[in-house]
């Protein structure tokens, strides 16, 4: 499959949750990987550990560990798993540790590397982090920020709830531009 345009990509994107059980080739992977390696960071302390996650056993032991409602994770064939300190990157005077939002935009720019070549990437929340940072030797002191679940376009939905079917089918709604978008002056709207 050719890649498509950035605009595409962005439009395009969806958190969707009917994937396939086919594995990702290996080129496909090198392209996420190199997406993120190539994303911004401060001082380019690149603070993100990733841990490609795709051997049947590395997958199931990562997998034991998600709720019901993320069942439908359980055909992904490759799980990255998005892993930072912020001792790794910059902590600012007034208290930010930067970590969190460079790991963020290396997220962003593979979650369109994988939209350009035809593959759903779908960064989530829910799991048990101290049992999956356990199965994964991720050492204490690091967090694990994100499960992103990986996989080609499926057509199975029977794992999916009433509700994630639904939302399947649509874009879920953005807020208007005004609504959190402010031009000089917070409140002002745009």
């Amino acid at each position: 499959m050719g890649k498509m345009s950035v605009d595409l990509a962005i439009s395009a994107r969806r958190a969707r949750r009917v994937l396939s059980e086919e594995p990702i080739g290996s080129s496909i992977v090198d392209g996420l990987i190199e997406a993120m390696r190539l994303s911004p960071s401060c001082y380019n302390n690149q603070p993100w550990n990733v841990i490609v996650v795709r051997s049947p056993d590395a997958l199931e032991a990562v997998k034991a560990n998600l709720p019901r409602g993320n069942s439908w994770a359980l055909s992904s064939p490759l799980v990255l798993a998005i892993i930072s300190k912020a001792p790794d990157d910059c902590q600012l005077s007034d208290g930010r540790d930067y970590n969190l939002f460079d790991c963020g935009i290396a997220v962003g720019e593979m979650l369109l590397q994988a939209t350009s070549l035809g593959i759903i990437a779908h960064p989530i929340a829910g799991y048990d982090p101290i049992a999956t940072k356990k199965v994964l030797g991720v050492p204490e002191e690091y967090t694990l920020i994100t499960l992103v679940i990986c996989g080609h376009p499926g057509s199975d939905t029977s794992m999916l709830s009433e509700k994630q079917l639904e939302q399947e089918g649509q874009r879920p709604a953005r807020k208007p531009v005004g609504q959190n978008f402010h031009e000089d002056l917070w409140g002002s709207g745009f």
